[in-house]
C-alpha cells in the first residue's frame, strides 16, 4: 500500500511516518519543512519513503503525488489556537482549502484519515460526555475550520475522521506549546504555574497513539469507514488542576496556584467518550503517568527556543 502524508514532518508525522514503514508501506512525505525541522531524518535510509520538500496547496504536485496512492492522510496544518488567531487566511487555506483540493483531485477508491479536533465540542455539559453524536460547538477559529474541514471530508464519503483530544508526548518534532507537554516542561524548569480557569476539563492523548489509530484505522477500514471517530484517553478526562496534581507526583517540587483574576482565552470545557472506536478494538498504550515521565526525561534534552509553533 503506497500512502500519501502531508504535513509529514509535523509532530503527529514525524512519529507516524516512521511507523507506517514500519508496517511496510510505502510513504511520500510532503511537508515545506516550515520549521526548519530534521525530524524524518532517521528515516532517509527506507526505500520506500520519499521526501518531498513543498507545501500541500500545490495542486500539480498532490495530483501528481496521488497517482498510485491508495491513501491520504491530509496533517498538513497552522495547528493550535494562537497560531490560525495569528494567520486566519493562511489557516483556511491549508486546514480547508487544501483537504477540498484533495477531495476534488482523488479518486473514489482512495481512502482518506483525517485528524481533526475533539476541541470541536467547545464548551460541555458538566458531567455529561461529548460522543460522536455530541453537537459541534467550536470556540476557536481552530476548531471551526477542522470542523468545518471534517464536514466536507464526512459528505464527500470513503473517508475517516478522527477527532483526537490534546496530543502530548515527545515527538521528533516537538511541541512545547501543547497543554500537557507545556505544564511538564514548567514544572521541570521553572517549577510552578499559575492556572486560569484551573477547573476546565478535557481529554488527552500521547502522540504514540494517535500514530497507532491511524494504523488501526488502515487495518480496519471497510467497517469503520464513512464516520468520525473521538481518539483519547478514557481515564483522562482531567481538569487543568488535576494534569497538575498528576505531574506533582513526579516533579515534587512543583508549584501550582490558581488566579483569581483573568480568563484563558481558550474556553475549551468538556469531558470526552471514546467508547466508539474502543469498540473497535483501538486500545491507547500510553497513559498520562508515562507521558509525564517521558516528558520529564525529555526536558534534560529540550529547551524552549527550540520548538514551538508561535
Amino acid at each position: 500500500m503506497k500512502i500519501l502524508v502531508t504535513g509529514a514532518a509535523g509532530y503527529i508525522g514525524s512519529v507516524l511516518v516512521p511507523e507506517l514503514l514500519k508496517e511496510g508501506f510505502e510513504v511520500i512525505a510532503v511537508d515545506n519543512f516550515m520549521y526548519n525541522q530534521p525530524s524524518l531524518l532517521d528515516c532517509c535510509y527506507d526505500r520506500k519513503l520519499t521526501v518531498i520538500r513543498s507545501d500541500a496547496r500545490d495542486k500539480e504536485l498532490i495530483s501528481k503525488c496521488l497517482k498510485g496512492t491508495d491513501a491520504i492522510f491530509p496533517l498538513a496544518c497552522l495547528t493550535g489556537a494562537p497560531l490560525c488567531q495569528k494567520n486566519p487566511f493562511e489557516a483556511k487555506s491549508i486546514i480547508v482549502d487544501a483537504v477540498k483540493m484533495i477531495l476534488d483531485l482523488r479518486s473514489k477508491d482512495q481512502m482518506i484519515i483525517f485528524p481533526t479536533t475533539n476541541s470541536g465540542y467547545g464548551i460541555g455539559q458538566k458531567g455529561v460526555f461529548c460522543t460522536e453524536k455530541t453537537p459541534l460547538r467550536p470556540v476557536s477559529l481552530y476548531g471551526k475550520l477542522k470542523v468545518e474541514a471534517e464536514e466536507a471530508l464526512l459528505q464527500s464519503g470513503n473517508c475517516i475522521t478522527l477527532r483526537l483530544a490534546t496530543a502530548f508526548g515527545i515527538s521528533p518534532r516537538m511541541r512545547l506549546d501543547l497543554l500537557v507537554n507545556d505544564f511538564v516542561y514548567r514544572a521541570v524548569t521553572d517549577r510552578f504555574l499559575v492556572l486560569f480557569e484551573a477547573h476546565a476539563k478535557r481529554n488527552y492523548i500521547h502522540v504514540r497513539d494517535v500514530a497507532k489509530a491511524f494504523v488501526h484505522c488502515l487495518r480496519n477500514y471497510e467497517r469503520m469507514k464513512g464516520e468520525p471517530y473521538n481518539v483519547g484517553l478514557s481515564d483522562a478526562n482531567l481538569s487543568k488542576w488535576e494534569l497538575c496534581e498528576e505531574i506533582k507526583k513526579q516533579a515534587p517540587d512543583f508549584y501550582f496556584a490558581e488566579a483569581k483574576v483573568g480568563e484563558d482565552p481558550d474556553k475549551r470545557d468538556y469531558i470526552v467518550s471514546n467508547e466508539k472506536i474502543e469498540k473497535t478494538g483501538y486500545k491507547p498504550d500510553f497513559s498520562i503517568q508515562k507521558g509525564i515521565a517521558e516528558l520529564i526525561k525529555g526536558y534534560q534534552i529540550v529547551r524552549r527556543n527550540q520548538f514551538s509553533n508561535v
